[in-house]
């Protein structure tokens, strides 16, 4: 037995650090107790002599001190040596920039004020870059101005943009409106491209408070009006993964189609328990299905979910890259999965007539709708119908004859679900859930890939019945790893800021709608408000206001509960073929299910800290990504409308114009102030409207307004719109605003199936 080293003796993490690697090196902990210990700034060799590490320690090492630096624990300086980073009063985070050019520095440290950094401090920055600043006062308007000590970490290796030419120096700007940088790209860096192409730019070098970025032409993806070209500009602005490594290659092929006999050993039979699924028509992967019988004092929910943890262990290839990714992401006629397709839409899918492993909430639900017990276990399934939610409703709801003939086997089934959703339902309102019902618009595509409608997807009873099932199991889920005592991620919801429930006031005010009186802002204060605007003209656009007024819901370890659903504690849980905090909640159940101590569970609270934030920001990730490619869409859609009319209404009110949404397109853009009437105009922030100072004329939130569509550009996906003006009152006068000729497109529209 070999001598142990100090830092073995001394580092209380060290047993720990023996289990999870093959080449242990100190924990953060002690590194930072020996740098503290040491006052002054440590190289490398140092360290590493310091804690006698051989060859492959000291590549772990290095390994573990790149992670500290980009998490901001510590800092390498310019001499290469390794610092605390509270010794020397730095503040540590992630660039926010501005197409402005200015940008914020969002803090590592929970509830500290963002840092204001100034064009000249974001010249050698990029948007998404972690970096060391250090405040050196207040800007002018009170913020904390940093000024760059470091950067940790480079965050853009590559950007998507146009690629265009001046007195012969190529140069790409980027479609990501928060890259400021123009992209230079040297002559022979370009290849054959052509000015005006849309490519993927590799940036060779970062830029300097002297020089832009240098790059060079790694792709080039198309022209700006090349069919799908908005989805390659979305994947590559945001920076979505596409490609499956090599390693994760390897692994899956190891999969088969079946599951193995040896895998549905120990597991509970329900493959004679009629399960079903119910989803999308165009749904292609399914991670839950759903059976109900009645018991004498309410009913015995069963909600089965695809055991993806089965096949993706932690620490693989595959669990690597499905961390990565996050999400899903979902674009018009394209999926990036999270997984890959042999078991998103394979193995871990719950297709009829097949038998998948799945992990079960067996959940029973009183009268009332309260659910008073919950077991959770792991079993085989075999699912015995596939089901979309417009089948289910014609089913239920319409009275279908022929489908009602065709599903008799599964109609009792059927119902017995739809009793267990109204009782679910009824609960949620007694609760005072928050309910918006917001109809979503989507797009139409025809064969060659061209916008051709925009119109808008309602949730029928149908939707609401499996959400009502898969909300009962997530809280049943997170109420049982908080008695565990494991760590997990919980979907977190919190109440909206001061700042902007005083905003909600003000704004429901111009409506004649009060909010209620409340010291303690409550979900069922803004039912109340729903309640009272349903039926009304206004009452989506004060749903939409609704909603963002609210704060958006994330991923962390602390049970902070989930106001916009009223609940005291909500994980995820039914979604692991598509999220990955899914599949973590799925691991903590599994090892509580396993017997096993909370303390030799695989994560620590810190572990899922990490990881929390970074599913969140995947999420948003792939919310930005798939709004931008819907936004280039709708710029699209309406090139050839250039000069044509529409209704509209008045969606927003800002001090340089009013934002208006076209009826039946569903397509929003500006009316710019200089387009209004010949008038100066002041904006009534209060009411939300703009009054002309001379004539009186007002442009009120919810208003109608017929407007023309004057320019569209593409770049900064903006629609213009100048309001029509009655014939009768526009002789004389020339038409406020220039209107561009009118292009069509020519091109062949053909129908097709929603997506």
């Amino acid at each position: 037995m070999s001598k142990k080293r100090s830092w073995e003796l001394r580092d209380p993490e060290a047993k720990a650090e023996a289990r999870k690697y093959a080449h242990p090196v100190p924990s953060r902990t002690y590194i930072r107790k020996h740098l503290e210990k040491q006052g002054v700034p440590v190289p490398f060799g140092d360290l590493a002599e310091a804690f006698e590490l051989d060859h492959q320690e000291r590549r772990a090492l290095r390994v573990r001190l790149k992670a500290m630096v980009r998490d901001g624990q510590v800092i390498q300086n310019r001499r290469e040596g390794y610092c605390l980073v509270d010794r020397i009063a730095l503040v540590t985070g992630v660039v926010s920039a501005h197409r402005d050019g200015f940008g914020f520095l969002v803090s590592d440290q929970d509830g500290a004020d963002d840092v204001y950094l100034s064009p000249r401090s974001m010249r050698e920055l990029m948007h998404g870059d972690r970096v060391a600043v250090r405040i050196r006062g207040l800007d002018r308007r009170g913020r904390p101005e940093g000024s760059l000590v470091e950067v940790l970490e480079r965050n853009t290796s590559s950007v998507v943009g146009k690629y265009l030419q001046e007195r012969g120096v190529g140069f790409v700007v980027p479609e990501n409106p928060r890259i400021i940088h123009r992209i230079v790209v040297p002559r022979d860096a370009a290849a054959r491209t052509r000015p005006g192409q849309v490519v993927l730019a590799e940036i060779t070098t970062q830029p300097t408070q002297q020089t832009q970025p240098i790059g060079r032409i790694v792709k080039v993806l198309g022209k700006p009006d090349a069919p799908g070209i908005e989805i390659e500009i979305a994947i590559h602005a945001h920076g979505l993964p596409t490609d499956w490594p090599a390693a994760v290659e390897k692994e899956i092929r190891r999969l088969g189609k079946e599951v193995p006999a040896q895998a549905k050993r120990g597991r509970e039979d329900l493959r004679e328990l009629p399960l079903l699924t119910i989803d999308g028509a165009d749904a292609r992967d399914f991670d839950d299905a759903v059976y109900c019988e009645p018991t004498p004092s309410g009913w015995l929910l069963y909600v089965a979910i695809a055991d993806v943890a089965h096949y993706v262990e932690r620490g693989s290839a595959l669990d690597e890259e499905a961390r990565g990714r996050g999400t899903s992401v979902y674009f018009t006629r394209r999926v990036l999965p999270m997984l890959p397709e042999v078991l998103s839409n394979g193995l871990c899918s719950l297709n009829p007539n097949v038998d998948r492993l799945c992990m079960v909430c067996e959940m029973r639900v009183a009268r009332d709708g309260k659910v008073s017990r919950a077991r959770f276990f792991e079993g085989v399934m075999r699912s015995q119908a596939r089901l979309t939610y417009d089948e289910v409703a014609s089913l239920l709801f319409d009275g279908d004859a022929k489908l009602r003939r065709k599903h008799k086997r599964l109609l009792p089934h059927l119902e017995d679900l739809n009793d267990v959703f109204r009782a679910l339902l009824a609960q949620r309102r007694k609760r005072g859930a928050i309910d918006f019902d917001i109809p979503e618009a989507y797009v139409e595509l025809g064969e060659d890939r061209r916008i051709e409608s925009i119109s808008t997807y309602e949730r029928n009873d149908a939707h609401r019945m499996i959400e009502e099932c898969m909300i009962a199991a997530n809280v049943s889920a997170a109420r049982f790893l908080g008695r565990q005592k494991i760590p997990t991620l919980y979907r977190v919801h919190d109440k909206p800021t001061e700042e902007r429930f005083k905003d909600l006031k003000a704004f429901l005010a111009t409506f004649g709608v009060p909010f209620p009186r409340v010291k303690d802002l409550r979900p069922r204060h803004y039912a109340q408000v729903l309640e009272r605007i349903k039926g009304k003209s206004f009452d989506t656009l004060v749903e939409t206001v609704l909603l963002r007024s609210m704060a958006r819901a994330a991923y962390q370890p602390d049970n902070l509960g989930h106001f916009g659903l009223s609940l005291p504690e909500y994980a995820h849980f039914t979604s692991p073929i598509r999220r990955y905090p899914d599949l973590l909640v799925h691991r903590a159940v599994k090892h509580a299910l396993s017997g096993k101590k909370p303390g030799s569970f695989r994560y620590s609270p810190k572990d899922m800290d990490q990881l929390g934030k970074h599913c969140s920001m995947t999420e948003r990730r792939a919310d930005d990504a798939t709004r931008d490619a819907i936004a280039w869409l709708k710029c699209e859609f309406m090139l050839d409308k250039i000069g044509d009319e529409f209704e509209g209404v008045i969606t927003g009110v800002t001090s340089f114009g009013v934002f208006v949404q076209l009826q039946d397109v569903f397509v929003e853009g500006l009316v710019h102030v200089t387009a209004l009437e010949n008038d100066y105009y002041e904006h009534d922030a209060p009411r939300q409207r703009l009054v002309g100072a001379r004539s009186k004329k007002v442009f009120q939130l919810a208003a109608p307004l017929r407007v023309r569509v004057v320019a569209v550009d593409m770049e900064q996906r903006r629609i213009d719109f100048e309001p029509v003006v009655p014939k009768a009152r526009s002789r004389g006068k020339r038409p406020s605003g220039k209107v561009a000729e009118k292009r069509p497109r020519g091109r062949r529209r053909a129908k097709r199936p929603k997506q």
